[in-house]
């Protein structure tokens, strides 16, 4: 139609850089148009089948054969030295593909990491597989299925839709409490309003809990135990959605496309993300005995759930102790990842339909407006300003679609990446990949934290044992090491001359010296030899008087109230005949 060919001039015809909305996307480059998965053609023009699962592609002609898989974790040391047989951690491989690295023209991030050293005697001790604590599987099935439920179908049902869209429980309570718009977003908080427990639903659910110990509640159940737990709910919720609504701004598309762009840039350039994949290979290699290239980055879901067989602790718990060993300048992680929290909870699909529909909507405006100045005429202003205002719209969303593209096109190239395979990189959604990355690296967050919390615990105990029967004076002698040092130096600095004189001038001119004494001055020779023989000769006569013998010998004078007992004790137990006696002789002579 007229219509379509207008808008493939505007097309051709649009030169504005990528800035919308203050926006910057200008480093899209054109080259983003084309699709790294898009097929290759070869010599006869059919691109080759697809592989079958589990067998790695064949080798293109002319190339030799593929390099080995590089030695993460120092040659076979963690998968030859095993002496007991350890949890598995059931991932999926990385395999080397020859047409991805033809694609990606570069290494990926499993080959860009570096080895890591892990304490295998101890990973061994933890993660031994002990069969006492297996539970068969008709056994586990069983407790599987095993759940309280109290709700009603409809609702429960509603909740667990409604939960798929919001954070792990367990950490909806710590955003809270500290109203973190980085957890929970605008639409989150709308959804826990519509999910608040009545009073009703937490007299039943405590019950069910109380009459039913040790059995698991249900999900929904258990989410709304979780928001009962919170005190002022409604309050909380209500001022927290009331403080993001002025927040919020009108970018529902340009403002994820950034989000998703800084994200892929963010990952590919943080060292605690490949520190943290560098160190769970390096585990998962030893536990399984098996070198591989790297995992299906979708395994780290399951890293919370795997748990050593001594304390239960999760390996999530020892990969956050094994990277600040190893690595005592890596991150949190999540306070880094801002924009893959944010592109995590974008619906791409529906994205890519409100762009579409922008589109469709530009166009039909473009032949209603041309329908009113077939019977208006073109000479009125408004039309002139309505023209001009759907060419820049459309030119806005020619630039929209533009990076639209780029950015989709750049996070194919991203997935690919990440190591995951070619026949499923197309079916890898932006917002799963980056809610898996997301949601680990939150849980990531909480689990550091209270890995450091265990640490400065274990070292102000051992601070504590160290003075522990000991007297505070023995303590108060020597606190640190910085103090003794402070001795030793102040030792060494002391002059061989223990004169008291020279003690207090000290050597530094700033100081205030003391005055000496007239037997000092004496002493060294600088009083006269008339002040010399007058200080001689009082001092002999000191030393030679003879004290007179006292005529009187000395009484000791003793108090008014030598003879009073304690004001408490006579209160308490009364007095004694004898008392009163003395007490009315005291009081006559006043």
């Amino acid at each position: 139609s007229e219509t379509d060919l207008h808008w493939e001039e505007l097309l051709k015809s649009t030169t504005k850089v990528l800035v919308l909305c203050d926006l910057d996307f200008s480093d899209l480059h054109s080259d983003e148009d084309r699709d790294i998965l898009a097929p290759t053609h070869v010599a006869n023009g059919v691109p080759p089948p697809p592989p079958p699962c589990g067998v790695p592609p064949p080798q293109p002609m002319g190339m030799g054969a593929p390099p080995p898989v590089p030695n993460m974790v120092g040659g076979n040391t963690l998968t030859g030295n095993k002496t007991k047989k350890t949890v598995k951690l059931f991932w999926k491989e990385v395999r080397e593909d020859p047409i991805v690295i033809s694609k990606l023209k570069s290494s990926l991030i499993w080959d860009e990491l570096s080895p890591v050293k892990v304490d295998t005697q101890k990973l061994e001790h933890l993660f031994e597989s002990r069969a006492k604590d297996l539970i068969s599987k008709k056994q586990h099935e069983l407790n599987k299925h095993k759940e309280v439920i109290v709700l009603d179908p409809k609702r429960s049902n509603a909740i667990n839709i409604a939960m798929t869209k919001l954070p792990p429980p367990r950490s909806i309570r710590t955003a809270i409490l500290k109203m973190d718009s980085t957890v929970v977003n605008r639409e989150g908080i709308e959804k826990l309003l519509s999910m608040l427990p009545t009073d009703e639903e937490k007299c039943k659910i405590l019950e069910a809990v109380s009459a039913n110990p040790g059995v698991p509640l249900g999900s929904a159940e258990n989410f709304l135990l979780e928001l009962s737990n919170i005190n002022e709910l409604v309050a909380r919720l209500k001022l927290w959605a009331f403080k993001l609504d002025y927040d919020n701004l009108e970018r529902e598309v340009a403002e994820p496309l950034m989000d998703l762009k800084q994200g892929m840039d963010i990952l590919q350039r943080n060292p605690t993300f490949k520190a943290i994949l560098s160190t769970l290979l390096s585990i998962g290699i030893f536990l399984n005995g098996t070198e591989v290239k790297g995992f299906q980055i979708d395994y780290l879901t399951k890293v919370p759930e795997v748990k050593d067989t001594v304390h239960k602790h999760s390996l999530l718990h020892h990969l956050c102790d094994l990277v600040l060993h190893q690595f005592p300048q890596s991150t949190d992680l999540y306070s880094e990842i801002g924009p893959v929290t944010r592109a995590s909870k974008v619906d791409f699909d529906e994205l890519a339909s409100s762009l579409h529909r922008m589109e469709t909507e530009c166009k039909a405006s473009f032949d209603h407006l041309k329908l009113i100045i077939k019977h208006d005429g073109s000479a009125t202003q408004v039309k002139v300003k309505m023209s001009e205002f759907l060419s820049d719209t459309a030119q806005r969303i020619i630039i929209l679609g533009i990076v639209h593209r780029r950015v989709l096109h750049r996070f194919h190239r991203f997935s690919l990446w990440l190591g995951i395979p070619l026949h499923r990189a197309p079916l890898t959604k932006p917002q799963d990949l980056m809610r898996i990355i997301s949601e680990f690296a939150l849980e990531y967050r909480t689990t550091r934290e209270r890995v450091i919390q265990t640490r400065e615990k274990k070292a102000n105990h051992r601070e504590r044992n160290k003075t522990r029967g000991k007297m505070i004076t023995e303590v108060s002698k020597m606190r640190s090491q910085e103090d003794r040092a402070d001795a030793e130096l102040r030792q060494l600095l002391e002059p061989e001359n223990t004169d008291p004189a020279t003690q207090l001038n000290g050597t530094l001119t700033w100081r205030p010296r003391r005055k000496e004494s007239v037997f000092n001055q004496s002493l060294n020779g600088t009083l006269g030899d008339g002040q010399e023989d007058e200080l001689l000769e009082s001092l002999v006569k000191t030393a030679t008087k003879i004290p007179a013998p006292r005529t009187v010998p000395r009484e000791r004078k003793r108090t008014r109230h030598a003879d009073r007992k304690s004001l408490r004790r006579t209160l308490r137990t009364g007095l004694t005949d004898e008392e009163k006696q003395i007490l009315a002789s005291y009081i006559k002579s006043y």
